[in-house]
């Protein structure tokens, strides 16, 4: 950011590694080729994947117009690029909590991976981990937790907490045991949101077996297969391993619903008591409002992440990127990162410039564990990396911490 709009200086970090400029070219795998850019790798997915899945992955809540407008609001933003820069030395490399990443992204909590992609968890964990980006695990995962920390240990644990002290230090302590070093409390889950859309698509909680999702999964024999088949055999039946500090039901139980109840009594005195317990970074995401940011930073919380859980939750809520000044300005200290609508490059960049330190996005590499494995997410990662560090050199600038306002024009909308 310009004159340390973005919060206060981090230490200097190494360059990339040369594995996030990868080309596409001999050493991509046949079938990732025709991917070129992150939304390629969606209908891709949904050639794969069973409709159910495919839909619970990318509906969101009632009429999706949060999940639009969390894509509309960057078109409104245009770049103003310098030229005659010698840009020869830049870096897309960034700084967190003081812990050096490769590029100023990670990827994004998201839930059931596992059901998507083989492992998906492991894989979206491991991928992250080999490009040196942070990957978030998600609290509604199937994998126990402890198993992703093994497996990359810079990983972050997202929770979902319930409005009850025991059960929540439970749960941290857990988290804490497993190795974590960043806890992400979710709190935009007060209530499920209204998502019509899964039932649509034949998607539900518990996940019933019917006559349709047979069909569905064998009519996709790749997934079939390559995910459902190879889980069961060597896995079992998947539970949810991490809502709290015990293992939580199997997908298909009846009442697995109990495992996302009791959220409407968190509330900031829950948030004290974990700030106390737990030693490492804390952060919370779901933050939409600068008086929340300020009470944040009151808590002692490290950071925030500005979201609208991907259009998932309240319907025609503000989409993160045009909270982002806001709650830059309230956050003080407070790392500011972001997620939502982010696709390209370029978004990344727009959402440095409005006040974010650090993005994070979702569904696209879930989308690329689908279809390629831990493979698909490296060569998603590629693809997003070497837009950002195209995107920089165009802008004129030689890091990320350049980007700022001078650099934006609104040409559209409000204000």
């Amino acid at each position: 950011m310009n004159e340390g709009a973005n919060g206060p200086p981090t230490v200097a970090v190494p360059p990339p590694p040369k594995a996030m400029y990868r080309a596409v070219g001999s050493t991509t795998p046949r079938r990732l080729r025709p991917i070129l850019a992150l939304d390629d790798f969606e209908p891709a997915a949904r050639r794969k994947l069973p409709r159910p899945l495919f839909g619970y992955i990318a509906g969101a809540a009632e009429t999706n117009a949060a999940y639009r407008d969390n894509r509309d609001a960057f078109a409104e933003w245009a770049f103003r690029p310098r030229y005659l820069i010698d840009v020869s030395r830049r870096s897309i490399a960034t700084s967190l909590f003081g812990q050096a990443y490769s590029a100023p992204f990670g990827i994004a909590p998201m839930g059931i991976s596992a059901i998507m992609a083989y492992r998906g968890d492991l894989v979206l964990a491991r991928a992250a981990a080999a490009a040196g980006i942070p990957m978030v695990m998600s609290g509604s995962s199937l994998i126990p937790m402890e198993e992703v920390a093994h497996a990359a240990p810079g990983s972050w644990f997202q929770a979902y907490l319930p409005g009850d002290e025991a059960r929540i230090a439970r749960l941290v302590a857990r988290v804490a045991a497993a190795g974590f070093g960043t806890l992400v409390l979710t709190v935009d889950t007060t209530t499920m949101g209204n998502r019509e859309n899964n039932i649509r698509t034949g998607f539900s909680t518990p996940l019933k077996p019917s006559l349709r999702l047979a069909w569905d999964g064998a009519t996709r024999p790749l997934w079939l297969w390559d995910t459902l088949w190879r889980t069961l055999h060597r896995h079992g039946m998947p539970h949810f391993e991490n809502n709290y500090a015990e293992r939580g039901a199997p997908i298909i139980a009846r009442h697995v619903e109990r495992d996302f109840g009791a959220r409407d009594h968190l509330n900031w005195t829950h948030v004290a008591g974990i700030r106390r317990q737990w030693k490492g970074r804390l952060v919370v995401k779901g933050i939409l409002r600068a008086e929340d940011a300020r009470r944040a930073a009151e808590e002692g919380i490290d950071g925030v992440i500005v979201s609208n859980h991907g259009g998932r939750q309240l319907d025609g809520a503000i989409s993160a990127l045009r909270a982002l000044p806001e709650i830059r300005a309230a956050a003080g200290g407070m790392a500011v990162m972001m997620d939502g609508g982010i696709r390209r490059g370029s978004d990344v960049l727009k959402a440095l410039a409005l006040g974010a330190d650090f993005v994070f996005v979702g569904r696209p590499f879930l989308y690329a564990a689908a279809v390629g494995g831990e493979a698909g997410v490296r060569h998603g990662i590629d693809i997003l990396a070497q837009e950002v560090d195209r995107n920089l050199a165009l802008l004129g600038c030689l890091s990320t911490r350049e980007v700022g306002m001078p650099h934006l024009q609104r040409i559209a909308g409000a204000g």
